[in-house]
Parts: structure tokens; sequence; C-alpha cells
């Protein structure tokens, strides 16, 4: 099949295909390997130049705790996520699972069990879709990097990728997400049969959604380490360290705070796209306490306020304006104010557009008094200090006439001093 009709198809299948994701909003990422033992960082092979038999003897060394997964997507659950995506290979070549493609793989080596097994089972167990992380790029293969100069080695390395992503799309069931990372040293997708193998995994998982970063546009972009929206009418997915570090790194001192998660999420919700966090998981499988803690607070706050999240929201940019004190998220006639620094017992909202017919706190339905005129909304006799003790953020639904729209420019209004 050619690259054109093959990516016809798929855009033809897509809106069906993607709806829970659109709605999901929030997933969890898990990068998990070897790499975990050195605790520097998941390229420490790469940056530090770890010769391929010292790095290999790891695979005999790491012995996880029983079913970590579990622990992984009960956190998910409670933090409000809706979907996991779990490293099953990364750049160092390690196989997580029980493949058949090599022996460098967690049933033949160290942890002596199937990890993608038990990874699997426990987002079943938790109600969570499941995402599948395949790295592309391959240290530990022979001819992961010469492939690009010979023949022969790229047959010989497509047959192995293609034979792991047919593995992992055929042995555990149904997969909601396959997420392709680092297309090196391949420069085209043709060069890396693309459309053949994901055409390949869509046949095995006819309802799977795949990213963009096997040299394809595929389902959605994967902007990284930033929320930024991809243009209208393109599914994104901002993916998101947590410290810095995708691997387990236990000098990182720069956990994101719950006040920066949940900013980062109305972020995404207000682009229509999803935010993806990871945690690396410590080398036994434990999540780092300072994810465990702040992932708890993070669901806390979104069962207060996921109203203003979740579902089909609509795009907030061209609509509505920035203000000093918050930002807006918005889902048909309803706009959500995400205040950020509360102003005390009153919040002025200037050039509001649509008639705004009730106002409330969406954490607990509480109704607001309010008064409107042509250019400001004013909200009314509000707690002098926030109501939300979470993350400092409080959102304020405001239930309109129509869609809302906010329209303020840079300047101000101008009054008559001759009436």
């Amino acid at each position: 099949m050619d690259t054109e009709t093959y990516l016809e198809q798929t855009a033809g299948t897509r809106p069906e295909r993607i709806r829970w994701w659109q709605e999901a909003r929030f997933g969890m990422f898990i990068h998990w390997g070897l790499y975990a033992q050195l605790g520097r960082h998941e390229w420490v092979m790469n940056r530090e130049r770890i010769p391929v038999e010292q790095y290999e003897a790891l695979a005999d060394t790491w012995h996880p705790k029983d079913r970590p997964a579990r622990e992984w997507a009960a956190l998910a659950k409670q933090a409000g996520m809706k979907y996991m995506v779990m490293t099953t290979k990364h750049h160092e070549g390690f196989c997580l699972w029980d493949t058949a493609q090599t022996d460098y793989n967690a049933v033949k080596r160290g942890p002596g069990r199937d990890l993608v097994r038990e990874y699997v089972d426990a987002c079943r167990e938790f109600d969570l879709k499941i995402g599948f992380y395949y790295s592309l790029m391959d240290w530990h293969h022979a001819d992961g990097a010469r492939c690009a100069q010979e023949e022969g080695a790229r047959r010989r390395f497509l047959d192995f990728t293609q034979g792991c992503v047919r593995e992992l799309m055929s042995n555990y069931g149904k997969i909601d997400i396959l997420w392709y990372d680092v297309s090196w040293p391949l420069s085209s997708p043709e060069a890396w049969e693309s459309v053949q193998m994901t055409n390949m995994a869509r046949e095995l998982q006819p309802h799977i959604l795949v990213n963009n970063r096997a040299q394809l546009p595929e389902d959605f972009g994967t902007p990284e380490e930033h929320v930024t929206a991809a243009e209208k009418g393109r599914a994104w997915e901002a993916c998101m360290t947590f410290n810095g570090s995708w691997g387990f790194m236990p000098i990182s001192p720069d956990w994101r705070p719950v006040r920066e998660v949940v900013d980062m999420v109305r972020t995404a919700a207000a682009g229509q796209g999803n935010l993806l966090l990871n945690i690396g998981p410590t080398p036994d499988g434990s999540v780092p306490p300072e994810a465990t803690e702040r992932l708890a607070l993070v669901g806390d706050w979104i069962r207060q306020n996921g109203e203003a999240l979740y579902g089909e929201v609509d795009r907030v940019d061209g609509r509505m304006e920035w203000m000093p004190t918050g930002s807006w998220t918005l889902k048909g006639n309803n706009a959500y104010y995400w205040c950020s620094r509360w102003p005390g017992q009153e919040l002025v909202i200037g050039g509001l557009r649509t008639k705004v017919n009730r106002a409330s706190f969406v954490a607990d339905g509480t109704p607001i008094t309010f008064e409107q005129t042509e250019n400001r909304l004013v909200l009314k006799n509000l707690p002098y200090h926030d109501p939300d003790r979470i993350a400092g953020v409080t959102v304020i639904k405001l239930e309109c006439d129509g869609p809302p729209e906010q329209k303020l420019g840079a300047g101000v209004v101008v009054l008559d001093s001759a009436r």
C-alpha cells in the first residue's frame, strides 16, 4: 500500500477510534528498564559510553518486586488518569516481554517473567486504557546503527523490529495505543517501512491509536517537555517528565509541584490536547514517593474539578483572552475560569461578550452572585482567601446564553465626559 492511500484510510477511521482518547485528557507514562538500576537517566548507556557487554550485565542483576505495575495503575487511577503508556523496549534494547526475537528480554534474564504481561493485567484491573511504547532506535542490536549503511543490516534490523511490533500487537489482547519513539538512524518512512509495519499493527488491532514518531503523521502529535497546542484539527499529546528525567533518577531535585501539574492539564485541555505525565519507577518497580505524594493530591483536585477538564472541550485560543488572575477551558455554552491568583472578595473579568446566566464554584456547586455589564463581569461576595487548599487553583463555572467569547484588545473603555 502506498503512503497516501494508507494515510487516507487511517484518517477515515480516526474520528471513531480517537474519541475516547480526546475525552480522557490525562495519562501516565512509565519509563522502566535496566537503566533504573544505575539511576542516572535513561540515556546513561549512551551518554556515559558504557560498552554493550558491560551494560548487558545489568540484565542479570535486575530483580523487580512482585507485580509493581499494580502500584502504578492504582496511582494512575487515583490521580484521575485514564490511560497508561509503558516502555516495552527503550533505546537500550532490553525487551520487557517474552519475545522470540532476542534472548535479551525480561523472561530469559534477571526478572524471569513477562513484565509487559503484568502491566497489561494491571491496566485491565484498574480499567485503564493500554499503551505500548516502543523505541525504534536500539543501542544493543548489532544492526541498530549500521542499518543505515548496509542493506543486509537494514533488512535484518527491520525484520527484528517488525517481529517485535507483531508480538506486542498479537500476544496481549486489545491494545489501545502504539507509541513509537526515535526513528534513528534511518531517514525516511520508506526506509523504516513504516506504512507496512503500522498497517500490520492496525490489522491486528483495528482500533489502535498511533503516534507520529515513525516519520508519519498518524493519529496524534507528541510535543515533548512543552505543553503546546498543535494546529486546529490536529490531535496532540504533550509528554512531560515529572523531574527532568524519564528514567529513575534519585538525585533530581526538580519535581514539579501539584500546582504546575494542574496548570499543564488545563493548558492541554484548553488546546484540545492531552497530557502524558511520566513516572520513572525505582529498580524494584516502586513509584518514587515524590511522585506518589503529588499525584495523590492532583487526583484530589481533579475529583473536585474534573468537570472543567474531561470530555469534549473546545479550543480557547481565538475566543478568550489572557487574564492576570487565571485562564480558561471551554465546553459548549460553559466557560470555566481557573483562578490561580485569588483576588479576594471580588473577581472582575473584562470583555466577556456572552450573557452569563449563572456562576458557581465547580468544586461544590455553590452559586456566586454577579453583575454583568457590556464590558465587565463582577463576581461578588467571594471568600477572602482562595477556597482551594490543594493547588491554589479555584475553578469557577460560567453558564452562558451561547458559546462564550471574550474580546479585550489593548485599549481601555473611554467614558464620554460630556454626558
